[in-house]
């Protein structure tokens, strides 16, 4: 028997409602929980299954949850129990609209849609963390092989950080339409501030290979700056994952 599709209870079925706020509205500090579902954006505050905003610690509301729902023991007929608070109003008529070979592509390998980022990203945030945690072991050790593996993540760092930047902006653009999100306007201002201080530093390095042999006044800053990238790099990483796993309460 296939699933039936949620009955309607959309008061007022031309009320457009933007992606930021659903988003907005999570269901945390006693807001409403609203989610989507193909295009529906519904209003499941009174849930008991819904309280603070999440679902069964796995699905959270403020999100589209039509990709989610084919893996629910359920259908989307549960839906028809609460009310509909609008449509979600996409981007107008010639804004955000996916070309036609994407469009193709993606059909045609779904993984592109929502993978190339965050597949990528974690390589610029690990080379620059570890930039600074070798440069660390250096200082402790005064091994010089540690000094020049950090050079080489710093390279890594920089290197990897233009794609991730790129597929970032892409997967904001194709999955979330470009909408005012914190996280992404954090993650935009944070990641050109960290590839211009890993340039400066890799620039530096090359320009006086012994800056930090031995240790002395200027290392220091040198050493501030490495330290710099990790806590942009660890804050970008963290932006990223609150943005795709929000913590309870958020």
């Amino acid at each position: 028997m296939s699933r039936k599709e949620p009955r309607s209870s959309l008061s007022d079925p031309k009320k457009e409602i933007s992606f930021a706020e659903v988003q907005a509205n999570n269901g945390a500090e006693g807001k409403p929980a609203y989610i989507v579902y193909q295009d529906r954006v519904i209003d499941v505050s009174a849930s008991k299954h819904w309280q603070g905003g999440h679902h069964m610690g796995a699905h959270y509301a403020g999100r589209d949850l039509t990709p989610e729902l084919k893996a629910a023991p359920h259908g989307p007929e549960v839906f028809g129990r609460f009310p509909e608070v609008g449509v979600l109003r996409r981007a107008p008529a010639g804004q955000g609209r996916i070309p036609p070979f994407l469009a193709r592509l993606f059909h045609a390998v779904p993984l592109l849609k929502r993978h190339p980022h965050p597949m990528i990203v974690h390589f610029p945030v690990v080379f620059m963390i570890s930039n600074a945690g070798f440069n660390l072991l250096y200082l402790l050790t005064g091994d010089l092989s540690f000094e020049v593996t950090a050079w080489y993540c710093l390279w890594g760092g920089v290197l990897f950080s233009i794609p991730s930047i790129a597929t970032g902006l892409f997967t904001w653009w194709i999955n979330y339409e470009a909408e005012y999100l914190y996280q992404v306007v954090m993650k935009m201002i944070l990641s050109p501030l960290m590839v211009l201080l890993g340039m400066i530093m890799l620039i530096w390095r090359h320009l006086d290979p012994a800056i930090l042999v031995p240790v002395k006044p200027l290392s220091w800053l040198y050493l501030a700056g490495s330290l710099a990238v990790a806590i942009m790099a660890a804050a970008i990483g963290w932006l990223g994952g609150t943005l795709s796993f929000p913590l309870e309460g958020e």
